[in-house]
């Protein structure tokens, strides 16, 4: 089977980086595994590569709606296939970076047998929220499906919505469904390629919370409230579009409607972020065939390439 190598790590850990020096170094073409980095416009608060980086080193599937579209997982799948067949008839190995693991697990388990949206269903979930709140409606799941619970966050309006909507039309736990995968043709392999996962994990956490706060720091300092507000200004967004349930960018949304000051907007963007690396890095770890290597380790690019070294790519 054809290679493919995934570069995966919770937020700041440096991956864009390391990826762009191994491309240097080994016939790579990067793929992006990131659900926020698919918007334009979109640039500073997902610590999107910038102009000069992407003429050297191109990724593909970045900058691909505006952000009042959807992207779904299952249009992940079908763009990171054909993406990863056109790297392969090129001659060269896809390299998959990221830390949407929703996006990696659905490109290597498949996709589920899911119940279309119920939009009567979801505005009925969506009222009794604006009455009782999502950590309420979180406590709701938690009593139907504890599997899907215990791995979304109290305040993740948009999947616990989708997980009660689920259970609603089908009277199955989506934690169920996700486990069915759909396969047209039962003998061959969901995910046809020799992959190797390479896994970026801090030895300690306290310095990944520390990179957090300082490249949050830098992200204000670079204007992330002036590109938020002029996305504001050209398209008609509101907060619960999945752009904008980006990290960061509700918490500039709520500063910008006069709802928290500039120093709360900060340290929630700042929570907000190190709850989602805290995510990531339990996905991390659930993933039985994932190598791990130190981010904070100086000679992490060294050892990644001799890893590389052993594999045919």
């Amino acid at each position: 089977m054809k290679p493919v190598v995934f570069l995966l790590g919770p937020t700041a850990t440096g991956k864009t980086a390391l990826a762009c020096e191994l491309r240097a170094r080994f016939p790579f073409d990067i793929v992006s595994v990131d659900s926020a980095l698919v918007y334009r416009e979109m640039n500073i608060g997902t610590a999107k590569p910038d102009a000069v980086t992407l003429a050297q080193y191109p990724h593909q599937l970045i900058n691909l709606i505006n952000p009042d579209q959807v992207y779904s997982v299952a249009d992940f799948r079908r763009d990171a296939l054909a993406a990863i067949a056109k790297i392969h008839a090129n001659g060269r190995t896809p390299l998959l970076v990221g830390g949407t693991m929703m996006y990696v697990k659905a490109l290597i388990e498949g996709l589920s047998a899911m119940p279309p949206a119920d939009l009567a269903i979801r505005r009925q979930i969506a009222d009794r929220a604006v009455q009782r709140g999502w950590p309420a409606m979180h406590a709701e799941l938690a009593r139907v499906d504890a599997i899907s619970a215990a791995r979304l966050s109290p305040n993740d309006s948009q999947r616990i919505q989708r997980a009660l909507e689920v259970f609603a039309i089908s009277g199955t736990p989506i934690s169920e469904l996700q486990t069915r995968n759909v396969q047209k043709n039962p003998d061959a392999p969901v995910f046809p390629f020799a992959s190797t996962i390479l896994a970026l994990l801090p030895s300690e956490r306290a310095l990944l919370h520390q990179r957090i706060e300082a490249r949050f720091d830098a992200m204000l300092a670079n204007g992330l409230v002036d590109e938020v507000q002029k996305l504001r200004e050209k398209y008609r967004l509101t907060i619960d579009m999945p752009s904008m349930r980006c990290v960061g960018y509700r918490q500039v949304w709520n500063f910008l409607d006069g709802k928290i000051d500039v120093a709360v907007m900060r340290a929630q963007g700042i929570a907000a972020t190190r709850q989602l690396a805290k995510r990531q890095m339990t996905w991390l770890r659930g993933m039985e065939r994932a190598e791990t290597f130190d981010c904070m380790a100086p000679a992490v690019s060294s050892q990644l390439s001799h890893r590389l070294q052993q594999i045919p790519l």
